[in-house]
């Protein structure tokens, strides 16, 4: 049934406003409900659904697999050889040889290459093509870039209880590993679950290391051989001296007996230039410096007790906690100690006590470092509390240049091996920086924070790459900007002079220092020559260093005798002072008993006349009272002072006092107690009277 309701309207209303009016609904249709068309329909429960304007978007993570790199060698052998013949068959390659050389082709070759050959060699002889025409210009000039670093690879200790890198030491052909050796130098506070390891790594791949060496006792030092690359020396923290083949594996190859070895930690360990390459020498904290031979590890070859007198007591040796060895100068070497003082030795001399030649102090702490600058050998740098000293070894007394004082300990540094005014200093507080003298001097020419943690060492690769080591076994590979490490126009000239000039004023400032010194003692002999004991100074060491102790010891007595002197002195003032007092005391007495019949006027006097035992007392008392100056002044207004002097200004205490006459053990207390006091203002007061009386 198709429901149809018509709506008219004639076409005249078409087009006009729309009137709306209100009226009742109306029912039109009325349709029943079926049930049985209820069986042609399913139910559906209603549901919601969220329907957004926006992009489904999704956030995934993705980490590449670290690519580990292997190291493998190929061997190239020999080729050219026939398939029948082997070329490691001796005799196989002779009988070929001569079987080609009858050959009459081989004949007619060689000489039509002889020719070529020999035109080429005498076009070689004739023209070098390798020669540079211009070498002067091939130093850079000063530019006016920043001198800059940045960091190439960093390399992070493996164990899970992180370790600080005590020593780093490259590979001595070409510098492709590294060796790191890894410690807590903290003393007592070692974790017992601590590896001992220590790591060589290959700069290419820092997420393993190439090999690891496992010593008996964390390694402080550890130090490629410059000769054999195979071998590596290190100290341990107990004092043992190991040394492993990297050919043989991790396991050290022999240990030094720990009798005979250090009883410290070996803060140090250096190869000599020797003719095998198995000799070295190691420094420690227990003042010893020994020398090996890796070949017979089971007692050192050498041993010098670091006593600077000379009499080879341990007991008074400073502790080493660094060395400086210079292959060019191999009879000499230096060590720095613990009290910051640098000890230049000679080693082949007859004696133990010959052997330490001279002292440097300049520390207020001890000196990490220390290393002679490759141009300049006889110029070396310390590095020990806030500051890096550069010495002269012509000059004893002082160092020829210095660093400001920093903020943060200074724990270590090295000579730049391109130049030679450019040095680099590690710090506590994480900061490597890097000095060039030779353009300024007051502060670093680079500043660089390379991490968070403190550094502990650093090693100079080749000319422009530097290591540095952290507290927590982070070693970091850093890379300087060519300014850096490129020689500059007369650069080595300019050091020259500069440290040549620097020598000779601290020779001056001696030289002064000397002559005060010579004109004190001069003072204190009254009347000896300075010329003679400049010229015993200047002639004999020995000699000066008696002197000064002989003119020490003079001034010494000649104090003690002007001492003793102004104690007698003071001892007879004092008593004729005593003698003084007395007498003036005395006529006080004398005054003070003639005057008394004037005392009636007082009322207290009269008052206190029952009291006879009393005044007798405060008679007897009186030259210590102040009253015998008032009696000395006669002043009409003795009473009040006397009153204001014993009872203080307070006036109704003194009514009270006069009204309590019956306590009299009161009054007697009072002036048995008073003449302590008035004693010091009589010495006082009658100190402008004793020239009057004399």
């Amino acid at each position: 049934m198709e429901i149809v309701y018509v709506y008219t309207r004639k076409r005249s209303e078409f087009g006009r406003q729309c009137n709306f009016s209100e009226r009742p609904a109306e029912l039109h249709v009325d349709i029943l409900p079926d049930p049985g068309q209820a069986a042609n329909y399913i139910d559906r429960n209603p549901c919601d659904m969220a329907i957004q304007c926006a992009y489904d978007m999704s956030e995934h993570e993705v980490n590449t697999e670290r690519f580990e790199m292997v190291s493998r060698g190929i061997n190239h052998v020999e080729g050219g050889w026939p398939k029948d013949v082997n070329p490691q068959e001796v005799e196989q390659t002779i009988r070929f040889r001569k079987k080609v050389e009858k050959d009459e082709n081989y004949l007619n070759t060689m000489l039509q290459l002889g020719s070529v050959m020999e035109h080429c060699i005498k076009q070689n002889n004739a023209i070098d093509i390798y020669e540079e025409y211009f070498e002067e210009e091939t130093t850079v000039e000063a530019t006016d870039e920043a001198p800059s670093a940045k960091t190439v690879n960093v390399f992070r200790d493996p164990s899970e209880i992180k370790r600080t890198a005590t020593h780093l030491s490259w590979h001595p052909d070409g510098g492709r590993k590294l060796a790191v050796a890894y410690s807590s130098i903290e003393f007592q506070r070692a974790s017992k679950d601590m590896s001992y390891d220590s790591y060589i790594w290959d700069i290419e791949n820092p997420t393993k290391p190439d090999l690891t060496l496992k010593p008996v006792s964390p390694l402080v030092c550890l130090e490629y051989n410059p000769k054999d690359s195979h071998i590596l020396v290190g100290g341990c923290y107990n004092g043992q001296l190991t040394y492993w083949d990297t050919r043989k594996g991790g396991q050290p190859v022999e240990l030094s007996i720990i009798e005979h070895s250090h009883r410290d930690p070996v803060y140090k360990v250096l190869w000599l230039q020797s003719k095998t390459g198995t000799e070295c020498f190691s420094a420690s904290t227990d003042g010893q410096v020994l020398w090996w031979d890796i070949r017979k590890m089971s007692e050192p070859t050498e041993r010098l007790v670091l006593d600077i007198t000379k009499k080879g007591n341990i007991d008074n040796a400073l502790g080493a906690i660094s060395l400086e060895f210079e292959p060019t100068m191999p009879t000499k070497f230096m060590v720095g100690t613990e009290q910051g003082m640098v000890i230049s030795c000679n080693r082949k001399a007859k004696t133990p006590a010959e052997k330490i030649v001279n002292t440097y102090s300049g520390h207020h702490g001890p000196i990490y470092a220390l290393q002679r600058n490759a141009f300049f050998p006889k110029n070396f740098m310390t590095l020990g509390d806030w500051t890096a000293r550069i010495w002269s070894e012509d000059s004893r007394e002082s160092s020829i240049m210095w660093t400001k004082y920093h903020m943060a300990y200074v724990s270590d540094g090295c000579w730049s091996p391109a130049r030679p005014t450019v040095f680099f200093t590690t710090k506590l507080d994480g900061t490597l920086d890097v000095w060039d003298f030779l353009f300024k001097q007051n502060d670093p020419s680079l500043s660089l924070k390379v991490c968070d943690e403190p550094l502990y060492s650093c090693a100079f690769r080749r000319m422009d790459a530097l290591l540095c080591g952290s507290k927590l076994g982070t070693t970091t590979l850093l890379e300087f900007s060519s300014g850096l490490w490129t020689l500059q126009r007369n650069e080595k000239n300019l050091a020259t002079t500069m440290f040549e000039r620097e020598t000779k004023r601290e020779k001056i400032l001696e030289a002064r220092h000397r002559e005060m010194r010579l004109k004190e003692r001069s003072k204190s002999e009254q009347g000896k020559d300075d010329e003679k004991p400049e010229e015993k100074v200047e002639d004999n060491s020995d000699e000066l260093v008696a002197e000064a102790e002989k003119e020490f010891f003079e001034l010494l007595n000649a104090e003690m005798k002007k001492t003793e002197e102004e104690e007698a002195k003071k001892k007879a003032d004092a008593a004729e002072k005593a003698i003084m007092e007395q007498k003036l005391s005395e006529e006080i007495k004398e005054e003070s008993l003639e005057q008394k019949p004037e005392e009636p006027v007082k009322k207290e006097d009269l008052e206190q006349k029952p009291e006879e035992p009393v005044k007798k007392e405060s008679l007897e008392q009186k030259p210590e009272e102040p009253a015998k100056k008032e009696s000395l002044e006669q002043k009409p207004e003795e009473p009040a002072k006397k009153e204001d002097l014993e009872q203080k200004p307070e006036e109704p205490v003194k009514k009270e006092d006069l009204e309590q006459k019956p306590e009299e053990p009161v009054k007697k207390e009072s002036l048995e107690q008073k003449p302590e006091e008035p004693a010091k203002k009589e010495s006082l007061e009658q100190k402008p009277e004793e020239p009057v009386k004399t």
